[in-house]
């Protein structure tokens, strides 16, 4: 079971996965998988298989679960896994049982730790812009605030991937538009269900984001994530279209399904503060795609690897971990979902390039990075089973709580 690496006459890295299958690839990363070189796997739905296998990555053996999904079956569709509220987590197992998948991984990077805020506690809130079931769950944060790798030049947080209402899936970029009518005039809206605002901006809380103090939203800057708190805050809150309380602070606690809560810091702030108890207010917000004109039915965040058939250029290539991973060919009908393994014997994982070259292997035009290190996880439900089987070894020693993943769902 080896990889062997190389350099071609352009100066390209040349790749060969080698498994216990068989070859996957040719020796030329631009080159796609060859017909039939794919293992079979262990089918977990009609449309759906699962199957593992090595690779000599720079840093050692790394082991490869693998998910295919065929999107061109009507009985399967992916949908964003999430435990309710945008400001949770919750186990990758414990998502996809309540939510009746097949099979599932980890998602976005996300706000874990808030170690140079002190008093203020981490949201556990995911980093890019969401969409679950073709509802808009959130935005993206600034890039200066995103937990997580370096991201590759070129690249945002507002980058996704995701699975348009054609049941085909792309990359793209989702950024959010809105505004705030007042009597005053209007204001642009910057946030939506998000750990962390724009400098002077204003963002919305609405009852998606579930109970957690919004104070985290007004700490650090558009450039730096440890930057302290603003001292210049405040909160509108809105019911049924008109004011119905204020606040010189970010609060927190359950937002009813029929109130939003505005939340501005710097010049947002000051400007809030001409709203008064009564007054009519109109909130608008949505996500505009950057490509593709089909709605979006499911959308994640991370950052993209591979557009094209072709890696982006600035990869990391020195760093490895254990990663969690996710690509399409055919035009996006299928899916291939990847989470490397963190057990010991694998625990050194791969650097962000090659995972790159191993979709491009596997015959991905686009692929996409997720979360990794302890939140790598990859589940299946065995036929009949009424739980999931976690398929890794999460490199924590235990599964890690997550704010969202990628579900895999069969009506077969």
């Amino acid at each position: 079971m080896t990889r062997r690496r190389g350099r071609s006459a352009t100066g390209r890295t040349v790749l060969t996965v080698v498994t216990a299958f068989g070859v996957l690839a040719g020796a030329a990363l631009a080159g796609a998988a060859p017909a039939g070189a794919v293992p079979a796997g262990r089918r977990v739905a009609p449309g759906v298989t699962y199957r593992q296998f090595d690779v000599t990555a720079g840093a050692g053996t790394a082991r490869v679960h693998l998910l295919t999904v065929d999107l061109a079956d009507p009985h399967v569709r992916v949908d964003l896994l999430h435990p309710g509220a945008v400001a949770a987590r919750a186990t990758v197992s414990r998502l996809a049982d309540s939510a009746g998948a097949v099979a599932g991984v980890n998602g976005d990077f996300f706000d874990i730790t808030e170690t140079q805020h002190p008093g203020v506690e981490a949201t556990g809130a995911a980093v890019g812009p969401a969409v679950a079931a073709g509802e808009v769950f959130k935005a993206a944060v600034p890039k200066g605030q995103r937990f997580g790798p370096s991201l590759p030049p070129g690249t945002a947080t507002e980058d996704v991937f995701g699975v348009g209402t054609d049941r085909r899936a792309r990359l793209d970029r989702l950024s959010l538009t809105g505004s705030v009518t007042t009597p005053e005039g209007s204001l642009p809206l910057k946030g939506l269900n998000q750990y962390a605002l724009p400098v002077n901006s204003v963002g919305a809380f609405t009852a998606r984001w579930g109970t957690a103090s919004r104070v985290r939203a007004v700490c650090g800057t558009d450039t730096q994530r440890s930057a302290p708190c603003s001292d210049e805050t405040y909160e509108v809150k809105v019911r049924d279209g008109r004011v119905a309380a204020v606040s010189d602070a970010p609060g927190s606690g359950t937002i009813p399904a029929d109130t939003t809560v505005l939340v501005g810091r710097e010049e947002g702030a000051r400007q809030l503060r001409e709203l008064s108890v009564g007054d009519p207010v109109d909130i608008t917000h949505a996500l505009v795609a950057a490509s593709s004109e089909v709605p979006y039915a499911f959308a994640i965040g991370g950052f993209p690897v591979l557009r094209g058939g072709a890696p982006l250029a600035g990869l990391d290539d020195t760093t490895s971990a254990v990663r969690t991973f996710v690509g399409c060919t055919g035009g996006g009908r299928q899916l291939l979902i990847a989470a490397l393994d963190g057990a010991a014997d694998y625990r050194t994982g791969m650097t962000v390039a090659e995972e790159a070259a191993v979709m491009q292997a596997l015959g991905a035009s686009d692929a996409f990075n997720l979360d990794g290190g302890g939140s790598t996880e990859m589940v299946t439900r065995d036929t009949g089973a009424g739980a999931v089987t976690v398929r890794n070894h999460p490199s924590g020693g235990a599964e890690r709580p997550v704010p969202d993943g990628i579900g895999v769902f069969s009506a077969a």
